[in-house]
């Protein structure tokens, strides 16, 4: 028989983290009427362990495992940790009325892919073969395409959604990106500052 040995481990993050997401889980508890004590992990416990994976990454399984967690279990808490930090995402134009209001001279944009699993979505190609839509023939790999905009320092503003890994990073960030951006702002008043796409782009 297996004997699992449990240990001790430090997730270095702020605690004001962990109490922001616990909120925002309290709050969607709430909405959706889940009741006190229905629930394996308290909103605290579940954005630790939400956390626990941003921060290390790992198998979920294994993980959820060490909260008490059941397989299904352990993917369904991270997907609710997922939404409820999703939902306070902004939007494209806000992130850009935001520059604006606040006098940035400029933003830079920035793409990269992410490795995700397997996904059985075709399209066809360029040269008209049908091919796997998130395979990334750059990274070798399946993968997820990712543009993000930042303020000249290198504060992140905005981020897009995750887009199939067979688009080209400067298509992505052509089409999804820069022609939006380049636009006028929410409220058809202003412009936002221009857009760099940085070098370094991969």
């Amino acid at each position: 028989m297996l004997r699992v040995i449990v240990y001790r481990a430090i997730l270095d993050i702020p605690r004001q983290a962990v109490s922001y997401v616990s909120k925002l889980l309290k709050v969607e508890r709430r909405r959706t009427g889940t009741r006190k004590g229905t629930r394996t992990l308290t909103c605290w416990w579940q954005a630790v362990y939400a956390l626990v994976w941003f921060r290390n990454g790992g198998d979920i399984r294994q993980l959820g495992r060490g909260f008490g967690l059941s397989q299904s279990t352990s993917y369904r808490y991270l997907d609710e940790v997922i939404d409820v930090l999703a939902e306070q995402a902004p939007e494209l134009t806000d992130a850009l009325d935001h520059a604006d209001r606040d006098g940035m001279p400029h933003l830079i944009i920035d793409g990269t892919l992410t490795d995700i699993a397997r996904v059985r979505e075709k399209k066809l190609g360029k040269k008209g073969k049908v091919i796997d839509a998130w395979f990334s023939g750059k990274a070798r790999a399946f993968a997820a395409n990712l543009q993000a905009i930042f303020a000249p320092n290198g504060f992140p503003l905005w981020i897009s959604e995750a887009l199939p890994g067979s688009v080209h990073d400067i298509t992505t960030a052509r089409e999804d990106v820069l022609e939006r951006g380049e636009g006028n702002s929410r409220d058809g008043t202003h412009r936002a500052p221009p857009l760099h796409r940085c070098a370094s782009t991969k």
